[in-house]
């Protein structure tokens, strides 16, 4: 499963990498003094990082900030990543099963 994955993200990647005039996700908001985005584009991991990690926190302009370094469909596909090597991990560390950590984090009853 993990593989197919790995593979899409790096379709879905390699066809990114390519830079817009505006950007590697189109137009985004200029950047900041010493910011990172004026030395180097933002890549998908980074960018879904930085979105869920502001969710976490409420912080909207992080939100919105980060959706707008990639595609939807690449932040999509970085959150969805984050997520499988989330719960991988929390469910290595807890010596469960993946599938038990996920209803977990879910709030859902177990199978």
């Amino acid at each position: 499963m993990f593989d197919r994955i790995h593979k899409a993200g790096a379709r879905l990647f390699g066809a990114r990498s390519t830079p817009s005039p505006d950007g590697p996700g189109g137009s985004r908001p200029a950047a900041g003094k010493g910011s990172a985005t004026a030395k180097r584009p933002h890549n998908l991991f980074e960018a879904a990082a930085v979105y869920v990690s502001a969710h976490a926190e409420d912080d909207q302009d992080r939100i919105d900030e980060a959706a707008g370094w990639v595609s939807p469909e690449a932040l999509s596909f970085g959150v969805n990543e984050l997520a499988c090597r989330a719960v991988v991990a929390l469910a290595r560390e807890r010596d469960e099963s993946p599938g038990t950590v996920a209803r977990a984090l879910l709030g859902l009853p177990a199978v």
